[in-house]
Parts: structure tokens; sequence; C-alpha cells
């Protein structure tokens, strides 16, 4: 699957772009194009491509196929420094010997700065990532999410044409990484930078991204918005990966009033009005917030209520239905919480839905 051509000359863009390994893809061949000041990332989960893709991106891994432009000129083969990309990992890769300062300045001085101005530099950095105070610490002296910040800024501070950032919140507590979370988008809100960002976690991804390239098995799944892959996704490893869903399989039919149905084990579930086959097999997905308790909208099956999560911010039921299938919902705030194997029934509008062929 590949990204449709953008009209515009985007700031990066590969064409036909694979690697393998004897006769094991790493990467199927690829299209994508990221527009200028853009945030994209590339989302999956281990062995879906994702760091293939960012590495040979980077110069980091020799393409076995395609193309990499930057601007428009071909990279390909150009060394990994002469690129003028930024790149942050996951380990944040700071030399111990040298404070904070150093540390960030190390770029600046690889690429001939004059002292005047990088001291500037460094100066405005520290600033952006809110560490103005910190700079004659030593890495050590820092916490983790502080290294991260020092890894940012090294980043940030010579203006890279792109960055590239693979798993760099990794290592953090959940706290830390939304903080985190924040001050990456913060950064790139400011700075105008396009952004490749590599992550295995959806919630990650749907926060800080402009658009999600989402891979699995080597290639490219889908490519879109958080919004428009969340609400519309086009295969059944999207609807699965992405947030939580509920996935009806079954085949496509039709009632007698000419209305188009997929006939699972749950019973003849309504899709008409909805895109989809007009034959053969189907899912319908919909997720947790679109369904309720009572059987309300043209869809309804019966189940039994198995459990009941409780997450903070929201209540979860898992409903056991037919065939061993179970139902997730999120409850809607007010409404009575049902007993653990009370007998319910759950409803949802068709175009609260979606049919992945």
């Amino acid at each position: 699957m590949s990204e449709p051509r953008l009209t515009a000359t985007p700031k990066l863009r590969v064409s036909g772009l694979g690697k393998s390994y004897g006769s094991t893809p790493a990467l199927k061949p690829t299209d994508l194009d990221v527009p200028k000041g853009e945030f994209l990332t590339l989302l999956g989960p281990s062995g879906s491509g994702k760091t293939t893709l960012l590495q040979m991106i980077c110069g980091l891994t020799e393409p076995t196929t395609g193309r990499v432009f930057i601007d428009d000129v071909d990279q390909t083969y150009t060394p990994v420094h002469r690129r003028d990309l930024g790149l942050v990992f996951q380990h944040y890769g700071l030399f111990p010997h040298l404070t904070v300062a150093e540390n960030i300045a190390f770029p600046l001085k690889m690429r001939g700065q004059a002292p005047t101005d990088l001291a500037r530099q460094v100066t405005t950095a520290l600033d952006m990532v809110q560490m103005g105070s910190l700079g004659t610490r030593f890495p050590r002296e820092l916490s983790g999410g502080q290294q991260q910040r020092v890894a940012l800024a090294r980043c940030f501070v010579y203006r890279p044409s792109v960055i590239l950032m693979d798993e760099p919140l990794g290592a953090l507590d959940k706290k830390l990484r939304e903080h985190m979370q924040l001050e990456i988008k913060r950064l790139h809100r400011e700075t105008g930078a396009t952004v490749v960002y590599v992550t295995h976690d959806q919630e990650e991804a749907l926060a800080m991204s402009d658009r999600i390239c989402l891979m699995n098995h080597a290639a490219v799944e889908q490519v879109g918005t958080p919004q428009d892959i969340y609400a519309r996704p086009r295969t059944a490893f999207a609807a699965d990966f992405i947030g939580l869903s509920n996935i009806f399989r079954g085949r496509v039919t039709r009632a007698s009033d000419g209305s188009a149905m997929l006939d699972t084990p749950q019973g003849l579930l309504c899709m008409d009005g909805l895109e989809g086959p007009a034959s053969g097999t189907a899912a319908l997905v919909v997720r947790p917030e679109q369904i309720a308790i009572g059987g309300d909208g043209q869809n309804s099956v019966a189940g039994t209520v198995a459990e009941m999560i409780y997450a903070g911010s929201e209540t979860r039921m898992i409903v056991a239905l037919r065939a061993g299938e179970r139902a997730i919902v999120r409850l809607r705030p007010g409404l009575r919480v049902p007993d653990l194997g009370e007998a319910v029934a759950i409803g949802w509008r068709t175009a609260d839905a979606v049919v992945i062929p």
C-alpha cells in the first residue's frame, strides 16, 4: 500500500524503498511522502518494518531497492553525517565526560560554528527545553527525563532539515512519558521541524502525530490522521491495533427488504448505508464508546456481563456473547453499572460502525 503523491514537493520522500535479508523482507517496497513541518509517526508492532524504514532514511541501513529524497535531492547513498538529519534514540547517547552545555554544543563544534554564535545557540537550546540553569551539570547528575531533554536540545540546536526519533521515550515511566510527549509537541510547534517518529505505543501516536503511518508485516497498512485511522480503519489489523475495537465477522447477505446485512454468530447485523463489499465475508467494527446498554440503535446483541474494569476516567464492561465472543463497552457516566453475571442487551447505530472487507 502506498501513500498518494502530494501536489507540493515533500520535504522527505521515499520511493519504492525496501530492504530484504536473503528471501526475508524487512521492508517491502514502500512509497511515502512527508510534507515540510509535519509530525509523522511510524507505528506498528515489533517486526513491522518501522525501524528499518527509519534507518534507511537516515543512512544507517542500505536499501535493497528504492530511493530516499530530501528536498527532492536523492540522498539514498549519501553518508549519514551529510544528510542534514537530527537523530534521537531511546538511549540518550550523551557524553558522560561533558557537561550538559558541552553535549549540546558538540554538533555545532563539529560543523565549525563560531564560538560566539555557539554560546548563544546553546543558551537558546537550553531555554527551549527549560533547562537554562543546568548547563554546568554532567549527565550522571540528571534524571532520565532531564537527560532526554538534553538529547532533544542537542538535536534541535543545529536546526536539521529532518528530525528522526526512534522510540525516544521508551525507557521512561508512564507519567514522565506523557510529560515528554507534551515537550516534544511543543518543540515541534515552536521550531516547525519535520519529524519522523517511531513508536509501538498507539496512545503515543494518537496524541502526538499530524499523521500516522501504520505498519504491519514489513509493509504500510494505512496512512492518515489519527482521527481518520481511529474512526475509519481500512483493515481489521488497523481496527484492532489502534484503540479498542469490537469486531464482528460474518458473511454479507441481503434482508427481505433488500438492506445489506452481515450474518454473524450474534445474528444478522445491519450494515446498510456503510461502505463495504456487496458479497463475500466482511467484518463490522464498532468502538466501545459507540455501544450503549439497552439495545438502542439499529443493531442489538445479547450477552452476559463477564467483567468490569475500572480505569479511573472510565469503566469498561466486558460482555460475553454467543460462540465465545466478547464485546467491550465503555460505560457512560451516570448510568447504572450492571452486576457481574447480569443479562444485558447492547446496541449501536449503523452510522457508528465501519465495514471492512
